[in-house]
């Protein structure tokens, strides 16, 4: 293990609104999952990593309406306050709603502390605490215990500050279906999903590469069960960091979901702390190129805590750095199943990709 040095920085958003989201009986999506994701920081800390705290603040409405329809925004205005469910998945307790906006008001916040940073030097890498999560909500509903877009309103925000190429890399076990949905016409974002495949929420299928402009600008490499470090450090050797280069995002962000963790409940992946650190270390490399360091990593899922803790806390470490180099157990086989499907999924992305 890598500890940081006492010079190690991360950018950190948080709020405790975001616990006020709370289901009246057991729910997976539950605050007790951010305090997980505290400790994890907190242990860093410990080791000598510092923390800038960046303030958290609601989103606009002119920061949602860029990445939500006005007739879902009604909708939820007239459920705040009140507990209510958007399908069986997801709830709404009294102050989910405010907790929502206040989430993706600080999504748009830690980009805005990104890029106001000093363009000399190497910025800090960026974590948003988060709850409730995001990468399901599409433009017309959330689902999947996510209200609304987090990560999507950061891209917007990147985007209205003068960007013109964000990528965004989910390694959450499940598709990010909305994330998919909002930029799914806009090659000024470049969509890359690693999830289990076939599985919630059913989308993410190789062949779903974008429309219009925006064709070749998703890209999605569907695993199916047992994928464990090997085939994630795989995926982004083989298909990942080429894409990144070839595409040059001028910043990065990451759906971080820790549910593709081999102790997660509600998947069937087998990837180890170690895996979540080689997959950190290569995607912070990969933002020192045209991105000049700006890396932000959004909390989506993972439900079981202390596989959440730990497999945070090694993505942090990893993420300040990167000189140690990849650690996970990329020597194990992989199996032929996976073989194949990494494959097909650099095979489609090579049509626009010529890289590949």
């Amino acid at each position: 293990m890598t500890v940081p040095t006492p010079a190690s920085q991360i950018l950190v958003v948080d709020d405790v609104l975001f616990d006020e989201h709370r289901s009246r009986g057991y729910h997976p999506e539950r605050p007790e999952r951010l305090a997980a994701a505290r400790a994890a920081v907190e242990r860093c800390v410990s080791e000598g990593l510092t923390t800038r705290r960046i303030t958290a603040r609601d989103a606009t409405d002119e920061e949602l309406t860029a990445v939500h329809s006005p007739g879902y925004l009604e909708n939820l205005a007239k459920l705040a306050g009140h507990h209510a469910a958007l399908d069986p998945d997801t709830y709404l307790a009294p102050n989910s709603v405010a907790a929502a906006r206040r989430a993706a008001g600080a999504s748009a916040a830690l980009v805005d502390a990104l890029l106001d940073l000093p363009a000399d030097g190497c910025p800090p890498p960026a974590l948003a605490l988060l709850r409730p999560p995001g990468h399901h909500a599409k433009r017309e509903r959330g689902m999947g215990f996510c209200i609304l877009n987090n990560v999507a309103v950061a891209a917007a925000r990147a985007l209205a500050r003068g960007l013109s190429r964000v990528a965004i890399i989910d390694w959450d076990v499940h598709h990010g279906n909305g994330t998919q949905d909002i930029f799914w016409n806009d090659p000024r974002v470049l969509y890359v999903s690693l999830h289990q495949f076939p599985y919630y929420p059913g989308t993410g299928a190789v062949g779903e590469t974008g429309e219009g402009d925006g064709r070749g600008y998703t890209v999605n490499v569907p695993l199916s069960a047992g994928a464990g470090d090997a085939v994630y450090e795989a995926a982004f050797t083989r298909i990942v960091l080429p894409l990144l280069e070839s595409y040059a995002p001028e910043l990065l962000l990451v759906s971080a979901g820790f549910d593709a963790h081999e102790r997660d409940p509600l998947a069937d992946m087998r990837v180890s702390d170690a895996g979540y650190s080689a997959m950190s270390t290569l995607v912070s490399r990969a933002a020192q190129g045209s991105a000049g360091g700006k890396l932000a990593f959004f909390l989506e899922g993972g439900y079981d805590l202390a596989a959440l803790d730990s497999s945070l806390a090694a993505t942090l470490r990893a993420a300040v750095d990167t000189a140690s180099g990849p650690q996970g157990r990329s020597a194990a086989p992989m199996s032929y199943r996976h073989e194949d499907e990494l494959n097909r999924a650099r095979k489609t992305a090579a049509e626009r990709w010529r890289g590949l």
